[in-house]
């Protein structure tokens, strides 16, 4: 069986995105690895073993094109509405909560923040299929 361990995003500023994903979600650092065209930056925190690594091409001055296969990457947190708080207070402009009821029953609540280099993240109540 596989196991899944990380998801990788190209970022510009990494002294900024490492703060974006502190602060959003506290990641932090769990490893460093530069090379001499590149670097590599894990994140991660004691909620999962997955880690997202961040990659920053050396020399890039020009945003990345997310085109337009990208989605989102989606963190669950225990109460929703005061992580939207949160970070509507750090500064980081969250979209607004969405109740999403097809059919009339709640089955998500959620919202969305943009990264420092475009990249949509999603934030879901804890419960259900998203615990």
């Amino acid at each position: 069986m596989a196991k899944y361990i990380h998801s990788m995003i190209r970022v510009l500023d990494e002294a900024r995105s490492v703060a974006f994903y502190e602060t959003a979600f506290g990641l932090r650092v769990a490893e460093r690895l530069d090379f001499p065209d590149f670097t590599l930056i894990y994140l991660s925190n004691d909620e999962a073993a997955t880690e997202l690594e961040l990659t920053v091409n050396k020399g890039r001055t020009e945003p990345y094109d997310l085109g337009d296969g990208y989605g989102h990457v989606a963190f669950s947190v225990d109460d929703v509405d005061a992580e939207h708080a949160r970070l509507t207070a750090a500064g980081l402009s969250p979209r607004k909560l969405v109740d999403f009821a097809p059919g009339g029953q709640v089955i998500a609540r959620f919202f969305f923040v943009t990264d420092p280099d475009g990249y949509q993240i999603e934030v879901l109540q804890r419960g259900g299929r998203y615990a």
